[in-house]
């Protein structure tokens, strides 16, 4: 046989079915090209040098993983569209005599091909575009940018790798399916599915059902530890839901539409709401992959520009004042006031000699322990708390107790409290009992709750809920806290001296005083002038810079994770218009012979996208929607608790993503038309 028969037969296979070869090539190249790209700046220079380079890392090294899944799981989905439509041509080639081992050879040659262009394009591109990412990313974390131009050859041999493997498992894929299929299977393979589907009420009603439930999680989870735990679950519900949904019951809703006579036997109606029937089980789970990826875009789009946008109210609620000081003691008789009082006269010396003004200050004790609260009483067993049911997991709790007197001088408050008295604060979770008791120790009747607390940085850093108990008497309860812990647990309780306050200073300065007060503290505990266990002095403004990295790299690996979602959404309708619109070419020749004017074909094919191919949106904001409650807990976590924010944020991206989809399904509609109304028929099989 010819030298190169089978790859100028692929050649000439891909060049007459560039309709469809072209978007799966541009496919391949553009998630080659993000690859590179998240895998490229792991390895930049400029990045590694940046502080807080570890936090984008780790970000970049998960968002490369993401995109190496994501693109292997599509172009399984989209190689089948293809392998679809060939599979024909197959079967004819069967016929005529050639052998399903010539038949292999095409497809490597095609499959070769197909990654040898999207490869070369794709590093092509990436490398073109790594420094304008780079950039990019380096402005959104406010870093230093550095305009050197350098190729990351470790990560051209990583990309090259992954999805060679990936190539290599779609051809194994493609010659399988064409192995076990007959030339008659194969010729007959474009009219399978053709027999009228069946609504299956039992998935459709299981699917509502899974929605409801997942729906159910989302709105009613009750503080942050649980939407860490649940969201997931609910995402997989979700999941499941809306393929159930889609598959079972888009063809129960065609069914409905067919019932409807008043609206089914018109001439824009009929003939898409027919064809939609037929192949409706098959296209739903392209409908339902189409909402998924719609939902996971809005998500990750509205609650990562959250997030950046509002980084400042993130870095008060960990940073609550300029200078945040915490002194831990291991006895509560070593803080005494005596102590305490050598403590901040050495702080207001050095503060006195920057100008410090010491405003909006927290000056108070307190002890923190851990336990499981059941009920009105709290466990502090480490055993029992270490063996807890993934259930209860929300049921564990930061315990915070403060004098009365301390959070008076502090509040300008009047509280008043008896013995066994305690006022309550929550964050992060609900106490409504009327009594509050540790296990075999005191038990305090709950005076009230107070709606204000000391804003404290371990707090909010802390995923697990704090309950504060103001009590009378805070040496006595420390003392029985002291003794409940060394009898269960084999430890000594720890206490806190927190002294944080607002300087006026600006931003350099601020950095400067933390430094200096930090190697004073120092400086006294190796010189043994000091009685305290341990402390920690934190500036606000030397950790601002972190939540900007960590923040800024969560946006990018959001931007680049979407636009991937999002072409990965548009291939979908593409395709799915493509091959609808081969199918639907000779019902609508019929319809033109019996004299149906293209001006009807038109208005039929606008019937059939707005009665089906918005669903996938509609369903996608209703996922949104009932997300939202979950999400604003999840966001919790990371120290934003700006809810409006989040909420404009997310109906935005809403909006635009919705205009964005008209467009495409406006474009594609076009492809659409021109194969069923005979404007192109030349590249047709």
């Amino acid at each position: 046989m010819k030298k190169f028969f089978y790859s100028k037969l692929a050649l000439d296979s891909i060049r007459k079915n560039k309709q469809l070869y072209f978007p799966y090539i541009l496919t391949c190249t553009v998630m080659i090209m993000m690859h590179y790209i998240i895998t490229s700046l792991q390895h930049s220079n400029t990045v590694s040098y940046m502080i807080g380079s570890g936090t984008i890392y780790t970000t970049l090294q998960f968002g490369s993983w993401v995109i190496a899944i994501f693109a292997a799981l599509f172009l399984f989905y989209t190689n089948s569209f293809l392998i679809r439509r060939r599979k024909k041509e197959f079967g004819l080639l069967n016929i005529l005599g050639m052998g399903k081992y010539d038949i292999c050879r095409i497809i490597f040659s095609e499959t070769l091909i197909t990654a040898l262009i999207s490869l070369a394009i794709g590093l092509f591109a990436g490398i073109s575009l790594s420094k304008l990412a780079e950039l990019g990313l380096v402005n959104i974390v406010h870093g230093d940018i550095n305009y050197s131009l350098s190729i990351s050859f470790s990560a051209v041999l990583t990309t090259a790798a992954v999805f060679g493997v990936i190539f290599l498992l779609l051809f194994v894929n493609s010659i399988c399916q064409v192995k076990i299929s007959n030339a008659i299977d194969l010729l007959r393979s474009e009219n399978t599915g053709e027999k009228p589907p069946k609504a299956n009420w039992f998935f459709g009603i299981l699917g509502v059902i899974i929605l409801a439930l997942a729906y159910y999680i989302a709105v009613n989870v009750a503080d942050p530890v649980s939407a860490l735990i649940w969201f997931f679950v609910a995402v997989i519900l979700v999941i499941l839901g809306s393929y159930m949904i889609f598959i079972s019951g888009s063809v129960l809703f065609c069914r409905i539409l067919q019932k409807n006579k008043r609206y089914y036997y018109r001439p824009n109606h009929f003939v898409s709401v027919s064809s939609m029937t037929y192949r409706m089980k098959r296209n739903g789970a392209g409908l339902a992959s189409i909402c998924i990826l719609i939902t996971m875009v809005l998500v990750m789009i509205s609650s990562t520009t959250t997030l950046y946008f509002g980084n400042e109210d993130a870095v008060n609620t960990r940073y609550p004042k300029e200078i945040n000081m915490s002194f831990s003691f291991l006895y509560a008789n070593e803080m005494s006031e005596e102590r305490i009082s050598g403590l901040r006269e050495t702080v207001g010396k050095i503060c006195d000699e920057y100008g410090a003004n010491r405003t909006n200050l927290y000056d108070y004790r307190y002890t923190a322990i851990t336990g499981l609260l059941m009920g009105n009483m709290i466990e502090t067993d480490e055993t029992k708390i270490n063996n807890f049911s993934l259930d209860a997991y929300s049921g564990v709790v930061n315990i915070y107790v403060v004098s009365v007197e301390d959070y008076n001088k502090n509040f300008g408050t009047d509280y008043v409290l008896g013995e066994n008295e305690a006022l309550i604060y929550s964050y992060r979770t609900e106490y409504s009992e009327d009594t509050l008791s540790f296990s075999s120790g005191e038990t305090y009747t709950v005076k009230g709750s107070v709606d204000k607390f000391f804003a404290n940085g371990n707090m909010s850093a802390d995923i697990i809920p704090t309950l504060a108990i103001i009590v009378p008497d805070f040496l006595n309860t420390a003392d029985m806290l002291s003794k409940l812990i060394e009898e269960k647990n084999n430890s000594a309780l720890q206490l806190y001296w927190i002294y944080s306050f607002d300087t006026g200073l600006d931003g350099d300065s601020q950095v400067s005083l933390s430094s200096d007060l930090n190697e004073t503290v120092r400086e006294m505990e190796i010189n043994g002038e000091s009685s305290f266990l341990g402390h920690s002095i934190e500036s606000r403004e030397a950790n601002r810079e972190s939540f900007f990295d960590l923040f800024g790299s969560l946006l990018f690996l959001g931007i680049t994770l979407s636009l991937e979602f999002i072409f990965a959404a548009v291939l979908i309708i593409y395709y799915k218009q493509i091959s609808e619109g081969y199918e639907d070419r000779t019902r609508f020749e019929i319809m033109q012979k019996v004299g149906m004017t293209k001006k009807e074909i038109r208005k039929s094919i606008n019937s059939q996208l707005l009665t089906v191919f918005f669903m996938p949106l509609l369903f996608a904001g209703l996922h949104l929607l009932f997300a939202f409650p979950i999400i604003c807990k999840l966001l919790f976590l990371f120290n934003l608790n700006n809810t409006t924010l989040f909420a404009v944020t997310t109906i935005i991206c809403f909006l635009l993503f919705a205009l964005f989809y008209t467009v495409v399904y406006k474009l594609t509609s076009n492809a659409y038309y021109n194969i069923v109304s005979g404007v192109k028929n030349k590249n047709a099989r």
